[in-house]
């Protein structure tokens, strides 16, 4: 074979790895957070043009990772986010994946953002009406907030321990979370995100590989109002 012939068979295959290895990946986080914790913060938030969301953990994304700690992004400019293709989700949509951003918005650049940078590198086993519908469901499905609650841990601006926010959410899954913390005008350490992981279907929780970067907290974390 011909050095000309080697080179392009070698590129050739690059090529191969790099498109169908773009949205390939070991198991996603699925990240929410609650709104009192954005909002008690210097960056402030501002409600969205449907109306103040209601007083629970929204989501933030389903986040594909690698076990190295890794993520993969933006994976395929062809595919740009679809309004069409997830009509019958957006009731759900404003309710547990509303935009805290400012100024206010309908949330449309929010989602438009999580499936571009997200969703395109899960296209291989999630469509985008199946990305969003699966993050709906292992919302509903984890249901935090009740889980908190049911340990006597309340967003009423009271302090709790790390261990027992972390020890109410696996007793209740069955797997540990991993907290992220940010902190409000006064210096609280405010209990801001949870992950939760989940396997490459998109369907089911899992013990995370791997623990993501983020704020940590301290031993004492507030529960905001909201």
């Amino acid at each position: 074979m011909k050095l000309t012939e080697v080179i392009t068979v070698v590129l050739i295959s690059v090529v191969a790895v790099v498109v169908n290895g773009s949205d390939e990946f070991d198991f996603f986080y699925l990240v929410q957070q609650w709104p009192g914790s954005y909002c008690d913060s210097k960056q402030s938030c501002c409600y969205p043009t449907t109306g103040k969301p209601q007083p629970d953990f929204g989501i933030h994304g389903l986040w594909p990772n690698y076990k190295d700690g890794s993520y993969p992004s933006n994976c395929d400019a062809t595919n740009p986010f679809d309004l069409n293709q997830v009509k019958d989700l957006m009731s759900s949509m404003r309710t547990n994946w509303a935009t805290l951003a400012c100024p206010s918005a309908d949330g449309v650049s929010f989602w438009t953002h999580e499936w571009d940078k997200h969703g395109t590198c899960s296209e291989s086993v999630l469509n985008q009406h199946a990305y969003f519908q699966s993050a709906l469901q292992l919302k509903n499905q984890s249901n935090l907030l009740q889980l908190l609650k049911s340990a006597g841990i309340e967003p009423n601006d009271d302090k709790y321990s790390l261990s027992s926010i972390k020890s109410a959410i696996q007793q209740g899954l069955g797997f540990n979370p991993w907290i992220e913390c940010n902190t409000d005008d006064s210096g609280n350490s405010q209990l801001y995100q949870v992950y939760l992981c989940v396997d490459t279907s998109g369907s089911n929780l899992i013990e995370c590989p791997v623990n993501p970067s983020g704020k940590r907290c301290g031993s004492q974390i507030q529960f905001p109002t909201f």
